[in-house]
């Protein structure tokens, strides 16, 4: 286990949003037809164990039962500035742009390609956020787009998606 000392006043807006939000994705073509959707439940938080900085639990369902779940520990990166985020299945980083945005940028791990541009506003009162992906090919082609709006549920954990 590796003890970490990092300090939320870091990166005073991705701190803004630990909790608990629920949200509907829509995944469109590049000239915007739906393509799929499902709901979804996010958590955001900071361990307190020293194993990472930020560890982030997304979970989606689908209206036809389908259900999956994928976790994202994040290190800061002082000389960056930006969160950093390498799991098996993403390489990526986070950072704030202002008060009110953060930008990510991933690729999906296996011998793809294929990144994702994922821009993130916060409403004023913190209980709301807006997010749109844009997905690029290897030829840097936006080939899909991602809406979500997402709304915090409670600052405390809550149970899956039911």
């Amino acid at each position: 286990m590796t003890t970490r000392t990092f300090e939320k006043q870091t990166m005073p807006l991705l701190a803004r949003h630990e909790g608990d939000w629920y949200g509907y994705y829509t995944h469109t073509d590049a000239t915007g037809n739906t393509i799929d959707e499902h709901y979804s439940h996010l958590i955001s938080a900071y361990p307190t164990d020293g194993s990472c900085d930020y560890h982030q639990i997304n979970r989606y369902l689908w209206k036809d039962g389908r259900k999956e779940e994928h976790l994202f520990p994040g290190n800061y990166d002082k000389d960056e500035k930006r969160m950093v985020f390498d799991t098996e299945r993403i390489y990526g980083w986070a950072r704030e742009v202002d008060e009110r945005h953060v930008q990510l940028m991933f690729t999906y791990k296996g011998g793809s390609d294929k990144y994702v541009y994922e821009f993130v506003h916060l409403s004023d009162d913190g209980q709301h956020r807006t997010r749109i992906w844009h997905w690029y090919d290897g030829n840097g082609e936006v080939y899909q787009r991602t809406l979500i709006k997402e709304t915090r549920e409670a600052t405390e954990a809550h149970e899956p998606i039911k």
